[in-house]
């Protein structure tokens, strides 16, 4: 059984409270984006001599750390607890969503592998039961249930269904090849509401949001590393209506009226040219 998890991007993200327990209070938009890894799962043989009950395997894009801690094998085993009839199986994830760019491609193959399970093993599991499972294995990991356009707030699990349509829009997607580390971009921001909540200015015309919409991370991760607060910069250059880092970086997207034509546009990066 094979399911295709999406990407997402933030449409603005502000950083309104710091919390007792260390994490942070936020406000943002998550709009997905058709740009998909590949999950596939497999019920393993009886016979298969393997010492796990949830054995991993990544093609494309490699995956630093342990395969037990993958997001994927972590939603296994929390549905294991529950419902210990579930067979044991393989499981092949195609990276080509980029890894540590803000765009939530391990919290989607989190719930991808949440529904999967959900369905190949017949747990009757409803939409809000499997959203209550991805929010315990993290923040954003229950944005990708349902996978549409929604309102976040909290560490980004209290979710909103937002009315967003961007259709007919292009969007260009550049991930370049800098690693950003979320621990210290979140260190050098200090917490504060905006003036205007993120919700309401994504219902505006998108000529809007240049002068309205902003992503918190922006200023430190720019700080941290030019060549990104740069390429935001050329999508505009380009001709964007809108341009901003996804999350804490370090995919920037821009919205265009017509394709972009990133073609020889940006080197050493990772690009992607969407019809929305």
């Amino acid at each position: 059984m094979i399911h295709f998890p999406i990407a997402k991007i933030n449409l603005g993200l502000n950083v309104v409270n710091r919390r007792p327990d260390g994490y942070h209070d936020l406000e943002t938009v998550f709009f997905p984006v058709p740009i998909c890894d590949a999950l596939e799962v497999l019920p393993m043989d009886d016979a298969f001599p393997s010492k796990v009950d949830c054995d991993l395997k990544v093609t494309n894009i490699a995956i630093e750390g342990d395969e037990q801690r993958n997001l994927v094998v972590r939603a296994y085993q929390l549905l294991k607890q529950d419902f210990p009839q579930m067979p044991r199986v393989h499981t092949h994830l195609h990276k080509v969503i980029p890894t540590q760019a803000g765009m939530g491609g391990g919290s989607s193959d989190c719930a991808s592998m949440i529904m999967l399970l959900n369905k190949m093993c017949g747990l009757g599991l409803s939409d809000n039961q499997m959203i209550s499972y991805a929010a315990r294995l993290g923040a954003d990991c229950a944005f990708f249930i349902v996978g549409r356009p929604a309102y976040a707030e909290g560490i980004g699990e209290r979710l909103q269904p937002i009315s967003l349509d961007l259709s007919g829009w292009h969007m260009a997607v550049v991930r370049p090849d800098i690693p950003v580390s979320t621990k210290e971009a979140f260190s050098l921001i200090t917490p504060q509401r905006p003036k205007k909540n993120c919700r309401d200015i994504v219902l505006q015309p998108v000529d809007t949001w240049r002068d309205e919409l902003t992503n918190d991370f922006e200023r430190s991760v720019f700080a941290l590393h030019p060549e990104i607060g740069a390429i935001k910069q050329q999508l505009y250059d380009m001709g964007a209506t809108y341009a901003a880092m996804s999350g804490s970086g370090s995919a920037l997207f821009g919205l265009f009226r017509e394709n972009a034509c990133l073609q020889g546009q940006f080197k050493d990066c990772m690009t992607f040219e969407l019809t929305l």
